[in-house]
């Protein structure tokens, strides 16, 4: 209350000084046109006029208070006016003039005629003045101690969003930062000024400005680039040793949100060289709106982004199942926080339990089921065979065989590009997963269809955090091999192309998207040492660790045999589904089940015999 107290007094106290001085403003504005109207001599006046403007002026303070108060002009922050506080004063001293002018008029004082203009034109300038005023020497304060900061700033980005951030970096009590030039690649701006900021090039210039003026911090105030232009110029900065930050999308500049609180570190997403993938949100929305939508493995990864997504497209019900209740119990109190609306069940539970998996279709009849749950992480897979295939495998065939007797409409399967060609036992588990969902396509009603993607940025096992925390540890970052490449997506990303390849789902396909091009480990470790601010190989060392088990240089999305045909959106593709002997592929099936849980040593052998591509790959 006290603190409130001091408040209000302290906005008393300006209004108080406010009003005094507009007081004195009209006074000045009554006389001065007057002076000016009679060469600058006080005595050359008539007395008539003046007379004339001293008996009206008590009624032209009063007017003039009044109507400045209905125009809000002592309720505005003057330290941060703009044009809209400008545009207040110059419509409130347009109304007192021609109130001026129908006063003097209406109680009959003489007055020249030229009076009514100067009027006008000295009281608007000495309110603008004055309200102004406080703000210039504010920001010219604010200048000169930016120039005593430690924190040297090149901003990329001559537009709205760079004007922005240069005009919170100066105007800021707290800033750190003192801008020394300012990027731009347009031509017609190099040279000219931005609150007193050179334009000095291109992105050419980025290098040598950068040195130069001895700059600590770059900031890309672009939100409207694309990922190939940011691309570009955050490899061009990388060539220098300052830390890289960059403004977020374009709609909040729109609503008028960007500060410098929204600046953010340069992600390592930024040098995928490429644009977000957009997909038809309205499709999905018709195909998951008043469903009842399940998905096993609810808590990882993607399965927690599938929840997500598919909470936003208005399902009739979402339940998750996951076996891990950490997970489970995250993602439940995101949804319930973000979703209140949402009918939404969480259950704990095993895709390799047939009665609780059976039991759980049987109680919620979903009419969808992504199948996102498997043991994903390709070295500790190798070191356990008879799990990977027990959760993966058999995990797979008793949920495909509950939704078969619980009459789903259809299934789809989460599945990798480590299937095709597999060197591992985690990408020949998942290649045994599709054709299981493809027998029991062309054997039951339930569409069963599987998708295959690449690796995700940020999810769990990704390279990425385990690059961020060895950064944060001091080094070194491990890289298995020099020449070693991957296809990235973000979660969002593939996961929206999941929900959508549903959509085109008729049943037994094998659907591929698109992951843009081959990004490699060496670039991204590289990278996102830089981008955190470290010099490689001076402050961050690279090892070289070599091919861990089953893992290969490179991935592929599609098997040869499999052919390819386009969908709709061109960042999904069909493979035609491989023939193979159904009745022998269900007797391997068996023989398999019966060798992992006898706890074979060496699982291998039949696991070729089922996937004859399976090649399996030792590190060196």
């Amino acid at each position: 209350m006290k603190l409130f107290n001091q408040i209000n007094r302290q906005i008393l106290h300006r209004r108080i000084v406010l009003i005094i001085f507009d007081i004195m403003a009209v006074c000045v504005s009554s006389i001065f046109p007057l002076w000016i109207r009679f060469d600058l001599k006080y005595t050359d006046i008539p007395e008539i006029y003046l007379s004339s403007a001293w008996n009206y002026m008590f009624v032209n303070v009063v007017v003039t208070l009044i109507v400045f108060f209905m125009f809000k002009l002592y309720h505005s922050l003057w330290e941060f006016a703009g044009t809209a506080e400008a545009e207040n004063i110059v419509a409130a001293c347009l109304l007192c003039t021609a109130l001026t002018f129908i006063g003097l008029r209406i109680l009959n004082y003489p007055i020249p005629r030229s009076y009514y203009f100067y009027y006008g034109l000295i009281l608007l300038f000495i309110t603008i003045a004055g309200r102004f005023s406080y703000r210039t020497l504010r920001n010219f304060r604010h200048k000169q101690q930016n120039k005593k900061n430690g924190i040297r700033v090149m901003i990329i980005g001559a537009g709205d969003a760079g004007n922005t951030v240069i005009k919170e970096i100066t105007n800021s009590n707290y800033s750190t930062m003192t801008i020394k030039c300012i990027i731009d690649d347009n031509p017609k701006k190099w040279g000219r000024l931005i609150q007193g900021i050179k334009i000095v090039g291109g992105r050419d210039k980025i290098v040598e400005y950068a040195a130069l003026y001895g700059i600590d911090e770059i900031i890309i105030a672009i939100p409207s680039a694309n990922r190939a232009t940011m691309k570009s110029i955050v490899e061009i900065c990388n060539e220098t040793s300052c830390k890289l930050r960059t403004l977020p999308g374009i709609y909040q500049l729109v609503n008028g949100e960007v500060n410098v609180s929204k600046l953010r570190d340069v992600d390592v997403e930024d040098l995928l060289g490429r644009d977000p993938i957009k997909v038809d949100i309205d499709s999905i929305l018709n195909y998951v709106k008043d469903k009842t939508v399940m998905v096993t493995g609810g808590g990882g990864s993607i399965g927690s982004e599938l929840c997500r997504q598919i909470a936003g497209h208005q399902p009739a019900r979402l339940i998750i199942v996951d076996i891990y209740e950490n997970n489970a119990y995250e993602i439940q109190q995101e949804l319930i926080r973000n979703h209140p609306e949402l009918d939404l069940v969480v259950l704990i539970a095993s895709v390799r339990n047939t009665n609780r998996i059976n039991s759980i279709m049987e109680t919620y009849k979903p009419d969808i089921i992504y199948h996102a749950a498997a043991h994903k992480h390709v070295p500790l897979m190798e070191d356990s065979p008879n799990e990977a295939i027990k959760n993966n495998v058999f995990g797979t065939w008793k949920t495909a065989q509950a939704a078969v007797q619980n009459g789903v409409s259809k299934f789809v399967l989460i599945s990798t590009d480590k299937a095709v060609n597999p060197t591992n036992i985690m990408g020949a588990s998942k290649r045994i997963c599709e054709m299981i969902i493809q027998t029991y396509n062309r054997n039951y009603d339930t569409e069963f269809v599987a998708v295959r993607f690449g690796n995700v940025l940020g999810s769990n096992g990704s390279v990425i955090p385990l690059f961020k925390k060895q950064i944060a540890a001091g080094g070194p970052v491990t890289v298995t091999h020099p020449d070693i490449i991957r296809y990235f997506m973000t979660i969002p990303e593939a996961v929206s192309l999941v929900l959508q390849a549903g959509v085109y789902a008729k049943g037994g396909e094998i659907f591929v998207l698109d992951m843009g091009e081959p990004v490699k480990i060496l670039d991204l470790a590289k990278n996102l040492i830089k981008l955190s601010g470290y010099k490689v190989d001076e402050d961050i060392k690279i090892e070289f660790t070599g091919l861990r088990p089953g893992e290969k240089l490179y991935e592929e999305l599609l098997m040869n045999e499999e052919g390819l045909k386009d969908t709709a959106n061109k960042l999904i593709h069909i493979g035609k589904p491989i023939e193979f002997d159904e009745p022998k592929f269900y007797v391997q099936l068996h023989n398999l089940k019966k060798a992992v849980e006898s706890e074979c040593e060496d699982v291998r052998p039949l696991i070729q015999e089922i996937v004859p591509t399976y090649i399996p790959k030792k590190s060196k």
